[in-house]
């Protein structure tokens, strides 16, 4: 039975190898680095489709891991919430409408098994379709990256 090696353990991306070249050493960002989190908290008050919400920076040399999303209560049957960056709004979540009030997981494979940030990347949430909702309600993203120790 062959043990295979991840992409990161093997520095290759062929998913058959069972050794890793003699010295290599995986990224430090993906393996064993230190997991941290941005954690960004709006009160609902009606922002509409031409507002942005501004979560925080990765930094460079991070790599993306996952995210979370929880409201206190549903964002609406309409209204859409994509997560990422200028050029590439939906970079971390694509669009998508959030209708739990329970935290939901997040991330798309591209931004997760990318190569770590060369610069750092300014990461805001875009709202898309329909205004979100207004009141005294709250929405938390959370994300979570890797950066070398």
């Amino acid at each position: 039975m062959a043990a295979y090696l991840s992409n990161e353990l093997a520095n290759d991306s062929t998913g058959t190898t069972t050794s890793a070249p003699v010295g290599y050493r995986p990224a430090a960002s993906v393996v064993g680095g230190r997991l941290k989190r941005i954690r960004a908290t709006f009160p609902l008050k009606g922002q509409t489709t031409s507002d942005t919400l501004e979560i925080g920076t990765l930094p460079a040399g991070s790599t993306f891991c996952y995210g979370l999303v929880n409201a206190t209560a549903t964002l609406g049957a309409s209204a859409t919430v994509a997560i990422g960056t200028t050029g590439s709004t939906g970079k971390y979540r694509a669009a998508a409408v959030f209708t739990g009030a329970t935290p939901t997981l997040f991330g798309v494979v591209a931004a997760e098994i990318a190569s770590p940030l060369s610069a750092d990347e300014r990461v805001f949430v875009t709202i898309g379709t329909a205004a979100l909702p207004s009141g005294s309600d709250t929405f938390v993203v959370e994300l979570f990256y890797s950066i070398p120790n």
